[in-house]
């Protein structure tokens, strides 16, 4: 939150309309999202002339009051209304916060022309037991009947929402940071305030400091003596409250005030509690500290502490310590400014639960320079509004890089960037407006970037970004790049996964999403790759706990939930990624199928899904996607999950990318048929896909029985075939298994297609192939041919 009225003390907004600002802001690049005004429409400040009990109730009161204009009659309850005090009124049609209209009415039979209000009514202040008991708000004597309470009040300011942009680093998130932004959009300059006061004595007459840890590059200490605790000026109170903060004391407030003026946070120490001396430490591992909220934190090696020298009196730049905290007994006070490692004060903040104002800053980077000016800006605060006397000099640490950046460019790179033409001139001009420092030689900029700007790097390119935001984007001229053009297409792994999905989808398999965590149940199912889970160190819930190394186990929880739900027919598959220990991915399908497959409620014929036709949906997506005659299925009765005599791996170019089958009766006593492949191995790049004429000479058919022992599979017998068939053998097809024709035997049946794109085949030369293959498979696999 910015207060505009505290940004009015650096940058001159005479004449400005705050909403046409706030809009300028945003299309220089930085998101005001929200222009906030604690102005009401017929808010006056009223008199109370007389004041008498209500006829009918025991706690309300009559009261005449004058508003300037006119006087009313007005029925209150507060229990400080009284004669003779100011207050402040709401008039008939006046708006208050939650959409609250005054209007003219009657309470218990009395007429009451609008409300006597109390700060919290207005959105003024929180509405807490404490302000509720203290009733409406009392004016001074020297507020002017009829004018506006709260230009009176010092609270008519407007407060700008800003957008926490994450490239942006804790350079505009605070009143003087955004003043600069204001003022390079106004081209206007930036006055910072005074920072002035009085040095007696000498600090190392009174401490010392160490600093034993790497973690902390800069490290400040003053020191103030004889401060008044007590309230804070008016000016320092609204301001607080307009940026979202509670007033407390006029030394706690000054530190606030500070930290949202210069985005510097700071840390106040009783003197007299902490001792004569400083140690910036790593924390110890299982040390502890109570903080200022009351509860004891326990702390790692991985933490910044400040110390009395042996015990921890503050968990640097997150909260301070119990030990030595500020209080209304409090006379002399050791300042902190410092600048510790924004990752280590983050990871403090996060692991704690003790994300603050402060520790955000902290987390974000600071400029070195502006802690030292903030804390100049403290001890003259302290010394004008807390009657504090400073001691001179400070303890130092300082290991801070303060090498500048500079960038040297010729305009010409800058308008390559942004594609338009900016002369050397207007360039100049801009660089000034952003108030960077630069000389000028013969067409080349030597620009120093300044400290505050801890989001700008030394190169082109973020100079680039600062002058086309401020030379105004609308100012941009669109042109087509001028590069070469290529095909555009999914990347590899995008471009498969689609494939796969669009042909699943027309095969009238559909798509479902979830969950990538799992129980830890669930994730010990399926472990036919051998891959080891990732466990969640802090997970949301113990069934979303693991990490899934395999689809199927999500799928099966889909298909319970739709049985639930009277769902008899299922038919889905997801694509994903799968998770191993060791951080790698593998992108995976899988496919679960149970009950009919296709449904005819016309002439109630359906196909029911069983493991072939699950197979023949494998190989229709594998022939589709180019991988025709290259994978095959291998029985596979290790696979715990799947029955043992309807499993099976998937094979691609004979390294196994998948498994198939029926879910066991133990897991599932449905009968559910599952598959899951790798689509990682269908990457590889194949071969396009090549179409032949159709042949013009007919074809011959043969259909051929053999009598097999039941161990003989269809793979087996194939492969016997096509090897006997040689190039004239064009197809085969399976067309019966007939089990139990001999105890321990079985019945394959298949329709073998002969032809040649060249010839007519004559019936002499398709029955020596055909009676090969017959002695072939007989000899071979010890099979007779049926009939």
């Amino acid at each position: 939150m910015i207060s505009m009225n505290w940004v009015k003390d650096y940058v001159d907004l005479t004449g400005e309309d705050l909403k046409e600002l706030a809009v300028k802001v945003t299309r220089g690049g930085l998101n005001v999202e929200d222009v906030i005004t604690h102005h009401i429409d017929h808010l006056v400040v009223g008199e109370v002339l007389t004041c008498t009990p209500h006829p009918d109730s025991d706690h309300l009161n009559v009261c005449e009051v004058n508003v300037g204009e006119e006087i009313l009659q007005i029925v209150c309850g507060a229990s400080n209304v009284r004669e003779g005090i100011k207050v402040i009124v709401a008039l008939p049609g006046a708006i208050l916060p939650g959409d609250f209209e005054i209007k003219k009415g009657r309470i218990r039979g009395v007429e009451s022309n609008g409300m006597i209000c109390a700060k919290f009514e207005l959105g003024l202040e929180e509405k807490t037991e404490e302000t509720y008991a203290a009733g409406i708000t009392e004016l001074g004597s020297d507020a002017v009947i009829g004018t506006d309470p709260l230009l009176y009040l010092g609270l008519d300011d407007t407060i700008y929402d800003l957008d926490y942009h994450k490239r942006r680093n804790n350079d505009v998130y605070y009143h003087i940071g955004f003043a600069y932004e204001v003022a390079t959009v106004l081209n206007k300059r930036v006055t910072l305030p005074d920072s002035q006061y009085k040095e007696s004595d000498d600090i190392k007459d009174y401490f010392s400091l160490s600093v034993e840890t790497e973690k902390c590059p800069f490290y400040m200490a003053k020191m103030v003596r004889d401060v008044e605790i007590g309230e804070s000026p008016d000016f320092i109170k609204q301001r607080l409250t307009s940026a979202g903060m509670r007033p407390i004391n006029n030394v706690v407030d000054i530190s606030n005030y500070v930290m949202l003026e210069y985005g510097q946070p700071m840390h106040f120490f009783d003197y007299d509690k902490l001792g004569k001396q400083v140690l910036v430490r790593d924390a110890l591992d299982g040390e502890s500290i109570v903080t200022l909220d009351g509860k004891s934190r326990d702390l790692t090696s991985k933490d910044i502490v400040i110390t009395d020298g042996e015990k921890p009196v503050c968990i640097a730049g997150v909260m301070g310590g119990e030990n030595t905290e500020v209080d209304e007994h409090t006379k002399t006070i050791l300042i902190e400014a410092a600048i510790f490692n924004p990752v280590s004060i983050r990871t403090t903040a996060q692991r704690l639960d003790l994300r603050s104002e402060a520790s955000i800053r902290y987390g974000k980077g600071l400029n070195y320079e502006y802690t030292i000016e903030a804390m100049n800006r403290a001890c003259h605060l302290l010394e004008k509004y807390a009657n504090g006397k400073v001691v001179g000099n400070h303890l130092l640490h300082d290991k801070v890089d303060k090498k500048e950046k500079i960038v040297d460019f010729e305009a010409k790179e800058i308008n390559k960037l942004l594609g338009i033409v900016i002369s050397d001139d207007e360039m100049k001009r801009e660089l000034e407006r952003l108030d960077f420092a630069y000389t000028y030689d013969a067409g080349k900029f030597h620009v120093t970037i300044p400290n505050r700007r801890l989001d700008v790097d030394p190169n082109i390119h973020d100079i680039a970004e600062e002058i086309g935001r401020f030379y105004g984007y609308e100012n941009l001229v669109s042109t087509l790049p001028r590069v070469p053009i290529r095909k555009g297409e999914y990347a590899p792994d995008v471009k498969v996964r689609k494939e796969i999905s669009k042909r699943l989808r027309s095969l009238g398999i559909n798509e479902c999403k979830s969950y990538t965590l799992t129980s830890p149940e669930m994730a010990e199912t399926f472990k036919y790759d051998s891959m080891e889970s990732i466990v969640l160190p802090n997970p949301m819930s113990i069934d979303k706990s693991v990490i899934r190394t395999s689809i199927l186990p999500s799928l099966l929880n889909t298909y319970e939930y739709n049985k639930a739900r009277k769902v008899s027919d299922i038919c889905i598959y997801e694509i994903a990624k799968t998770y191993h220990k060791d951080y790698t991915e593998t992108q995976k399908v899988a496919i679960l199928m149970k009950g009919n497959y296709i449904t005819n409620s016309w002439n109630q014929t359906s196909v029911k899904a069983d493991f072939y036709v699950l197979r023949g949906i494998v190989e229709n997506v594998l022939d589709y996607l180019g991988f025709k005659n290259r994978y095959a299925f291998e029985v596979d009765k290790e696979i715990k999950e799947l029955h043992p005599g309807v499993s099976a791996r998937i094979l691609l170019d004979r390294k196994p990318i998948g498994i198939i089958g029926r879910i066991h009766p133990s897991l599932k006593k449905d009968e559910i048929y599952v598959c899951e492949i790798a689509i990682n191995p269908l990457m590889s790049p194949v071969k396009p896909i090549k179409y032949k004429e159709a042949s013009k000479y007919p074809e011959m058919i043969k259909d051929v029985a053999f009598v097999v022992e039941n161990e003989i599979t269809n793979a087996q017998l194939l492969e016997v075939i096509k090897k006997s068939g040689g190039r004239l053998l064009s197809e085969i097809e399976i067309f019966d298994i007939y089990r139990d024709i001999e105890a321990g035997k079985k019945s394959m049946a298949y329709k073998l297609t002969f032809k040649d794109d060249t010839r007519t085949l004559s019936d002499d030369e398709v029955m020596t192939v055909f009676n090969k293959i017959i002695e072939d498979v007989t000899s071979k696999m010890n099979a007779k041919l049926r009939g």
